[in-house]
């Protein structure tokens, strides 16, 4: 394909589909040809996207390897920065599919796509550690979905073999996952390693707040996954080499965007489970690399919601979500005025 080159770039905030405390602002690349999107973003990434922009003009949108390492360059290194970068990759990539008439998971692919896509069923705001959860479970799980995953935080005077007990009550008919949300501090972590049944857990997820090596080797005898607060400020091989996850959680915009999330996989065969924060993205990758993508993140409290913000929202079917067929990555905004 000839050059595509990125004329100006814009943002839309649509705070009047929105609830209060959603994200609403999406970013435009265009070119002469084609327009590409990506949101919502929040405040702080639309913030320093609108800074990054100026990078951008003139450059070519199908050299994504070229265009990614001109922000990276430009942009700070913090994590409102990789977030920008990733936001501005996946509007170029959403641009370069829409020029090409195709879905943006035909430019990542090399074989023929999924189309039906696994998702797991995703209740952070719903605690194992509340009685009246684990009585969701089996409704939930019945819908279909690859498994579910349910919040654990550390609550004051809990201990780890509380935790522990809690998953084991939740975990009667088959394994969970557990998001510990980084609040567990490092006795608990330890106290929960030696209490846990690892047959109980799909995975613990971020168990604490940083990607210390040294938590992490207590952990090692259960499935842990990391991935979601990856940026491009990290060392992603080192951290992997150090905790060895059994899942990696990536979220396709806060680490890059999708020409990072490329980079990454081949730094690991950890198998890849997309954070739904970034669904649309994690979607196309999955549709693109099933050998690598094994499902995506839906998250119950919060993803109806964003899908109301796009023209074409996707919803669950049987725990499955189905790659649309409209050029691009699906988040052009259901009102673009700019």
């Amino acid at each position: 394909m000839r050059q595509l080159v990125i004329e100006s770039v814009d943002f839309a905030d649509l705070a009047d589909h929105a609830g209060p405390g959603d994200d609403t602002v999406f970013v435009a690349l265009r070119s002469s040809r084609a327009v590409g999107w990506y949101g919502p973003l929040a405040d702080p990434v639309a913030r320093a996207a609108r800074d990054l922009a100026p990078v951008l003009f003139g450059a070519d949108a199908t050299d994504h390897e070229d265009l990614h390492d001109r922000m990276a360059q430009a942009a700070p290194h913090s994590r409102a920065g990789s977030w920008a970068i990733g936001a501005l990759d996946c509007a170029a990539w959403d641009l370069h599919a829409q020029a090409e008439g195709c879905p943006a998971a035909e430019l990542l692919a090399d074989e023929p796509l999924q189309h039906r896509i696994a998702a797991y069923s995703s209740w952070l705001t719903r605690d194992l550690a509340q009685p009246a959860t684990a009585d969701l479970i089996p409704e939930i799980s019945a819908q279909g979905w690859a498994f579910t995953k349910w919040g654990l935080r550390h609550h004051r005077g809990a201990d780890g073999g509380a935790l522990a007990d809690a998953v084991h009550a939740a975990a009667t008919s088959e394994p969970v996952a557990v998001d510990a949300v980084g609040t567990w501090p490092p006795a608990v972590a330890a106290e929960f390693a030696a209490a846990a049944d690892p047959a109980a857990l799909v995975w613990l997820e971020d168990p604490v707040s940083t990607h210390d090596p040294r938590v992490y080797q207590q952990l090692r005898a259960l499935p842990l996954a990391v991935g979601e607060h990856l940026t491009l400020a990290d060392d992603v091989p080192a951290v992997l080499a150090g905790i060895r996850p059994a899942a990696l959680t990536l979220d396709m915009v806060g680490c890059g965007g999708l020409t990072a999330a490329r980079r990454i996989l081949t730094h690991t065969t950890a198998p890849v489970f997309p954070h739904g924060r970034s669904l649309q993205p994690g979607l196309h990758l999955a549709a693109a690399r099933p050998d690598r993508v094994l499902a995506v993140e839906y998250r119950q409290q919060w993803e109806p919601g964003r899908q109301h913000l796009y023209a074409q929202p996707i919803e669950p079917d049987r725990g499955h979500l189905t790659l649309p067929t409209a050029p691009g990555l699906g988040t052009t905004p259901r009102s673009a005025s700019c």
